[in-house]
């Protein structure tokens, strides 16, 4: 018996090579974008059909601010450039993984800080409570 259309749909793009992202319902990507050299997590941002254009064209990074509704190129007002040395998508292609090189003083966070990750959840006596990670 041959899969259905929408299971053969499925195999291909799990497993053939033509890049067909599926944007979320409101047009975005989710790209987890991660140091190149370390592997250290630096940020998780969101792209739109024009940020992952341009960000494949300029191998600058682009997102999508959901907060600001507007397109930005990342480093444009911190300096904090992310050169794009390699793109990774999930199994069912509606995530990315960016591996970056980052410019100017090697910060991704808007707090000034490398990464976006700066905190971990602990159990508190009344409740989860976030706590600073140690400085490595």
């Amino acid at each position: 018996m041959s899969p259905t259309p929408s299971a053969r749909a499925a195999i291909d793009r799990e497993e053939g090579a033509e890049f067909a992202p599926r944007f979320s319902a409101d047009g975005l990507l989710t790209c987890v974008t991660v140091d190149a050299r370390s592997g250290e997590v630096l940020m998780v941002a969101h792209m739109n059909a024009e940020a992952l254009d341009k960000t494949l064209s300029s191998r600058i990074m682009h997102y999508w601010s959901r907060s600001r509704q507007c397109l930005w190129r990342k480093g444009d007002t911190s300096g904090q450039v992310q050169r794009l040395e390699e793109l990774r998508v999930d199994c069912d292609q509606d995530a990315l993984l960016a591996r970056v090189t980052v410019g100017g003083d090697g910060g991704a966070c808007h707090t000034g800080r490398r990464s976006c990750f700066y905190r971990r959840i602990e159990r508190g006596e009344n409740g989860p409570r976030l706590a600073p990670l140690a400085k490595t």
